[in-house]
């Protein structure tokens, strides 16, 4: 199984930015398409990102597109999610996994926006 450990959430205010990392281990991350998911409280878990096992195309929901960039490093098995320009309804639990989810999913990390 895969085993995905989540960092780089916090505290930032409204218009800020955020770089969340995700490491994977247990798989071949290389031939992977992973991505990012977020739940709110009170709301379903839902898509925010995904990028291609070589980089070469990404999606993005369109409430993050302009925003938000999914980037990875296979060398490092980890993928990347660069949050720039951050409002008040990013906030969540940020999660990765591959796209389509098909592991176990991580502890998340908590990314919260005040005004």
């Amino acid at each position: 199984q895969v085993q995905l450990v989540e960092s780089g959430g916090g505290l930032v205010q409204a218009g800020g930015s955020l770089r969340l990392s995700c490491v994977a281990s247990g798989r071949t991350f290389s031939t992977v398409h992973m991505g990012w998911f977020r739940q709110a409280p009170g709301k379903e878990r839902e898509f925010v990102a995904a990028i291609t096992w070589s980089s070469s195309d990404t999606q993005y929901a369109d409430s993050v597109k302009g925003r938000f960039t999914i980037a990875r490093d296979n060398a490092k098995n980890t993928v990347y999610l660069q949050m720039n320009s951050l409002r008040l309804e990013d906030t969540a639990v940020y999660y990765c996994n591959s796209h389509p989810p098909d592991s176990p999913w991580g502890q998340g990390t908590q990314v919260t926006v005040s005004s």
